[in-house]
């Protein structure tokens, strides 16, 4: 039996279109979803591959070399009652991106 693994990955929209191209050239089969989460409730893409085990790393080191970490200025909070104790008044400087990279046992895998 062929040990299966089931990879989700998190990345910045900005490096979606790259890494999906990539991904389609080393042959990797991929299902790409819009997301939104983090702190900045920015857009996200979340891929879902599965993979066999001895992958796993070439898949890895694929993600690694095309999702890449960035400084992104944010906003200020501002408030609606107009109470600023608390909130940020000036933009801040962040980073963000990367890839947020689950790896998952797979138990069964059924193609219909």
């Amino acid at each position: 039996m062929i040990a299966l693994k089931l990879i989700v990955a998190v990345i910045q929209d900005k490096d979606s279109n790259l890494l999906q191209q990539a991904l389609v050239d080393a042959d990797f089969h991929a299902t790409k979803l819009a997301s939104t989460g983090g702190f900045l409730r920015s857009g996200n893409t979340t891929f879902i591959i599965g993979t066999e085990d001895h992958q796993v790393e070439d898949l890895l080191e694929l993600i690694r070399e095309h999702c890449h970490s960035r400084n992104q200025v944010i906003s200020p909070i501002s408030s609606l009652d107009a109470n600023t104790d608390g909130y940020m008044m000036h933009p801040v400087e962040v980073e963000v991106g990367g890839a947020t990279v689950f790896v998952l046992d797979v138990d069964q895998f059924k193609h219909f």
